[in-house]
């Protein structure tokens, strides 16, 4: 990255299993950068590049990161709490929202609320609920309640899994409102004791 002159963070389930949550086994390493790159293979590694636009160089920034050994010296991983709210925002790449749930579940009692309240603000504010809710799902409620003025900006209620959509409009599917966090639940949550 240093000879293309361009910022980037380890992220998502690579640094979900370096905080310690190793539920998800991660098959690539995924790089957030904030222009959009190929994903390429080196060896039997694959790097996946995540493109994040304008909220990157605002949350890219020392106090939200840590350092990855590497064979050729330091990388720069995700904090807990940018760990947390990446997962959120791009969940479709971190396991689903069963494999988000598991994550959140392992580094959400980690997690620092008002650093997570900080980022949260260059974040959308459905993943911002997204998150919230699955913090307090999973007993983490001090750090939900450092969430909980997200809810008050939101406009409509968010489908805490966009991607789910019934087989058939007969079948209605899971569809329970959570209103305390602006979300419909349509799909069960499921995580590993």
């Amino acid at each position: 990255m240093r000879h293309l002159q361009l910022d980037y963070r380890v992220g998502l389930l690579r640094a979900a299993a370096f905080h310690g949550s190793s539920h998800q086994a991660a098959m690539v390493f995924q790089v957030i950068v904030p222009r959009q790159l190929r994903a390429f293979e080196i060896g039997r590694h694959r790097l996946e590049f995540i493109f994040q636009g304008a909220a990157f160089a605002q949350v890219n920034q020392a106090k939200y990161l840590g350092q990855l050994k590497t064979d050729a010296g330091y990388a720069k991983v995700s904090g807990v709490e940018l760990t947390l709210l990446d997962c959120a925002r791009y969940f479709h790449r971190a396991g689903g929202i069963n494999g988000l749930a598991q994550i959140v579940k392992d580094l959400g009692g980690a997690t620092d609320p008002v650093k997570l309240a900080g980022l949260a603000e260059h974040y959308e504010n459905s993943c911002v609920r997204r998150l919230g809710y699955l913090l307090e799902y999973m007993g983490h409620a001090l750090q939900a309640d450092a969430l909980r003025p997200f809810v008050r900006k939101a406009k409509s209620s968010a489908l805490l899994d966009p991607a789910v959509k019934p087989l058939s409009s007969v079948l209605p599917g899971v569809r329970e409102p959570q209103p305390a966090w602006g979300l419909v639940v349509n799909e069960l949550v499921e995580v590993d004791s």
